[in-house]
């Protein structure tokens, strides 16, 4: 009888050490293992124990934004997939669905946020944007207003951006390969 009890004291002891994983993570590991991206998106997991926060890298290999190297952080809340990740840009670039602060305006990540949805499908629209910047929904309006009356001068603006130079008053990161 002594030793069952020790046993149980020992398990109950394990047990305690293990950190619960939530309904978060296993959906978040679920997506990750499904993940199918093209050889220019890359996950970075600072902290391999920490799978809800993490860091992306997209260089769009066309387009305007081709040669340019771009670092998302994802976080992701206990009520995924109920909520979307927030996910910030970490540099400062010129476009017309990233503000100056990294906010990203993509409709996967607001209204059109389904649970169905996954990671995979958060990291390919944001290739996208850096494909087809979107003008009619944007966050940096100078940009969207350049990209709508004068895209050579938007193109322009985004390759002086990318090197580190200044746009209308406003120096950005250097994000060039």
């Amino acid at each position: 009888m002594m030793k069952i009890w020790s046993m149980k004291k020992d398990s109950e002891a394990t047990a305690k050490k293990k950190p619960k994983v939530n309904a978060a993570q296993l959906r978040v590991q679920k997506d990750i293992t499904e993940l199918d991206l093209p050889t220019n998106i890359k996950t970075i997991f600072p902290d391999p124990a920490d799978i809800l926060n993490f860091e992306l890298t997209i260089d769009p290999d066309e387009g305007m934004y081709k040669n340019g190297h771009f670092k998302f952080t994802f976080n992701i809340n206990a009520n995924y997939p109920h909520e979307p990740p927030k996910v910030r840009c970490t540099q400062k670039i010129y476009h017309p669905n990233i503000d100056l602060e990294g906010a990203v305006c993509l409709n996967l990540l607001r209204e059109d946020w389904k649970p169905v949805l996954n990671l995979n499908a958060i990291m390919i629209g944001l290739q996208y944007l850096f494909l087809e910047p979107n003008a009619d929904d944007p966050l940096n309006k100078d940009a969207a207003k350049e990209l709508r009356t004068n895209r050579e001068v938007f193109a322009q603006n985004v390759k002086y951006s990318m090197a580190g130079r200044a746009v209308k008053g406003e120096t950005f990161d250097r994000v060039q390969k």
